[in-house]
Order: structure tokens, then sequence, then C-alpha cells
């Protein structure tokens, strides 16, 4: 399945499991110096908050060091848009995945420094997905 681009994120829809999916997005963006700082089960957090049910989707927090450091560095309020997003859903009998566009997101802020950041991790998490 080919990569879709948003104005704000990499969408992909795949013909695997969900919880496949969650697992091969963890190991891809692994592979390009990304840890999971966080990961959100909604459907889990919805039926407990809200009684509600909702469809499998879960929201993971990536961080890669390296570039977190550097974009604070160039920027000290830039942790309002950090880790980088990835979202694994449900939808029509398949599987979605998309990553935030760091391009997109940073692209708000006026400070020519946080450009060549964006684009370098961007071009890391543009990998992952298409490895998905």
């Amino acid at each position: 399945m080919e990569v879709v681009m948003s104005a704000y994120g990499f969408i992909k829809e795949l013909d695997i499991p969900y919880e496949e999916a969650v697992e091969r997005v963890t190991e891809e963006l692994k592979k390009e110096g990304f840890g999971i700082l966080t990961s959100i089960d909604l459907r889990q957090k919805f039926r407990e908050k809200l009684n509600i049910d909702f469809g499998k989707y879960t929201i993971l927090g990536a961080c890669n060091p390296p570039f977190a450091y550097k974009s604070l560095q160039a920027e000290e309020n830039i942790g309002l848009l950090l880790p980088c997003n990835a979202i694994v859903y449900e939808k029509g009998g398949k599987t979605v995945v998309g990553i935030i566009r760091p391009s997109a997101a940073m692209g708000m802020i006026d400070n020519p420094a946080l450009k060549d950041i964006a684009e370098q991790v961007e071009s890391k998490l543009l990998k992952v997905i298409e490895r998905v």
C-alpha cells in the first residue's frame, strides 16, 4: 500500500491485524532511533472514562533523544510539539497507520534552525511508514 501525505501527516492503509501494525510501527521507529514514551489505548480510556465503546485506536508518542535535544536548543518552547505522534487504528476492515509530519508542526514556528531539524526527523519518519 502507498503512503498518502496529508497537510500534517503520513497515512498508510495496511492489510494486517491492528496488533501487528502497532508492533511493526514500534519496531520501525526503533530502527530510526525513536523510543516510545507513551502508548495510549483510546478504546480502553474511552471505556474507562466515558463508558463509550470505541474502535481500536492507539496513539504512540515517539521520541528521538538527539533530535529532541537539538530542537530544544533551537527553541525552548518546542516541547509543546513533542513527542512525534504515530497512530494506529482500524477502519473499514483495514488497519491505518499515521505519523506526524514534523515540517508541518514545526512550520508554524518562525525559527529557521528548526526547519533543518524537522526535515531530518521527517525523513526518518517517512522511512518508518514506508517500511511498515
